[in-house]
């Protein structure tokens, strides 16, 4: 593994911390905390670079929440202070990150989102017979700050990057020594990077015909007994990381599918599971019902439909959107709603439709999806009971 020869004056660099400071804010602009940041920006820019360059940076002030869905999990989202740090010091070694990662990771990378990753798993499911699906059991939570640390240490020549990241680590546990806060950029990128060894293991050494890793979630094609030496040699690996495979491993016949990120995927393209299309039709009708009651108006029932059908729209064999809309291009059916056209693709007349949707956010950036597979006893299928 090479070294990354990032010092710490890049990080604390004005133009950087400047850089850092519109990303953080991105999204933000009407936040109380970040108005008061801005008033005065300079000042505190100056006192963070003082404080960086001193080895004195505050770190581990987070604002806990929780989430449930796609499942219940708490979330620890960073001050802003602390978010504009965390994209300071990402910004400057997102490109080391990168150059360790293997093309087939996925998350958390420009141009590798949850839509690429799915694309290439409907690309080996095409071509192998079997997959293996793997995850690690409650992943940021029992990631070893040391074992981490040993890495990101052998990453960096400069020590005193290697102690800032030190110090936003070991300000946050869920156990003596282990976790990563779910909600803070600097967890995404460790938790990514810390499972580049998995990547290496699978393609390198196990030569495994397709692999995709979408953050702790792996998928794996090629010959069945190839396979379940993988599953062996994977789980010997994720101990020597202080990881464990979560027990609903997967190996199956591809043409059974697979679900991965919210969807089915198998050799004729993908569609949603079980799980992700009852949670469509459960937040559609919430949305539905907040528009018929006055909760919210047209224009936002129409940005949060388009927001929930982009993700449905990444399945390229999925019908749910016309199932439920019905089909509004011709002239024999017209929309309910303005939200109603703008989930199968069309405007009303004088409604029109924000130019880009997105399905991701802060909360929610880290979270994988719980399989809803078929019976434990179906033909040929192995599991961990193998």
């Amino acid at each position: 593994m090479k070294s990354c020869k990032v010092r710490l004056e890049q990080i604390a660099a004005p133009e950087n911390l400047r850089e850092a400071f519109l990303r953080a804010a991105r999204g933000q602009a009407h936040s109380a905390e970040v108005i008061a940041f801005r008033a005065r920006l300079d000042t505190e820019l100056a006192a963070l670079r003082e404080e960086l360059l001193a080895g004195t940076v505050e770190v581990g002030r987070f604002t806990a929440f929780t989430i449930f869905e796609p499942k219940e999990r708490r979330i620890h989202a960073p001050c802003f202070r602390e978010r504009l740090l965390h994209h300071a010091l990402v910004g400057r070694c997102e490109a080391d990150f990168e150059r360790w990662l293997i093309d087939d990771s996925y998350a958390c990378r420009r141009g590798k989102g949850r839509e690429a990753a799915l694309r290439r798993a409907e690309h080996y499911a095409a071509r192998h017979e079997w997959f293996l699906k793997l995850d690690v059991a409650k992943y940021f939570d029992s990631i070893p700050h040391a074992v981490l640390l040993a890495a990101v240490e052998r990453r960096f020549r400069d020590r005193r990057v290697v102690a800032l990241w030190r110090r936003i680590v070991e300000a946050y546990e869920t156990a003596p020594g282990r976790g990563l806060p779910i909600g803070a950029l600097t967890s995404q990128h460790l938790a990514n990077f810390y499972l580049g060894t998995m990547d290496r293991l699978a393609k390198e050494r196990l030569r495994v015909a397709g692999y995709v890793r979408y953050m702790d979630d792996m998928a794996l094609w090629g010959e069945r007994e190839q396979l379940r030496e993988a599953r062996r040699a994977m789980d010997a690996g994720l101990a020597e990381l202080g990881l464990k495979l979560k027990g609903n491993w997967h190996l199956q016949p591809t043409a059974r599918g697979m679900d991965f990120l919210g969807y089915r995927v198998g050799p004729r393209g993908s569609r949603l599971s079980r799980r992700s299309r009852r949670r469509f039709l459960r937040r559609w009708r919430g949305i539905e019902a907040a528009r018929e009651t006055g909760g919210i108006g047209e224009v936002q029932a129409q940005r949060r439909v388009l927001a929930l059908a982009a993700f449905v729209r990444a399945a390229r064999g999925e019908t749910i959107l016309q199932r439920v809309f019905g089909d509004t291009s011709g002239a024999g059916h017209r929309a309910r709603t303005a939200s109603t056209a703008a989930a199968v693709g069309t405007t009303p007349p004088r409604t029109a439709a924000p130019p880009t949707a997105t399905t991701t956010s802060r909360a929610t950036a880290t979270t994988t999806s719980v399989s809803a597979s078929p019976s434990a006893h179906a033909a040929g299928r192995e599991g961990p009971t193998d």
